[in-house]
């Protein structure tokens, strides 16, 4: 899986379970290859990326998929 994707070339969405302006919110922007998630309070900083199928068995255990 290649992830090598910098941070500005990726759209990220926040959550719609996030708290509107409150300070619990992820973010994810997806690619071909992968899902990359952050925390919307640190927009500049780490991320991780997960491959496509374990995003989707991440999203049927958490009720969502």
């Amino acid at each position: 899986m290649n992830t090598r994707v910098s941070a500005g070339e990726l759209v990220w969405v926040k959550s719609s379970y996030s708290a509107g302006s409150a300070g619990d919110c992820v973010e994810v922007a997806a690619t071909v290859d992968a899902v990359h998630v952050r925390d919307s309070k640190r927009a500049e900083g780490p991320t991780f990326a997960v491959g496509a199928e374990e995003w989707a068995a991440f999203l049927r255990i958490a009720g969502h998929g």
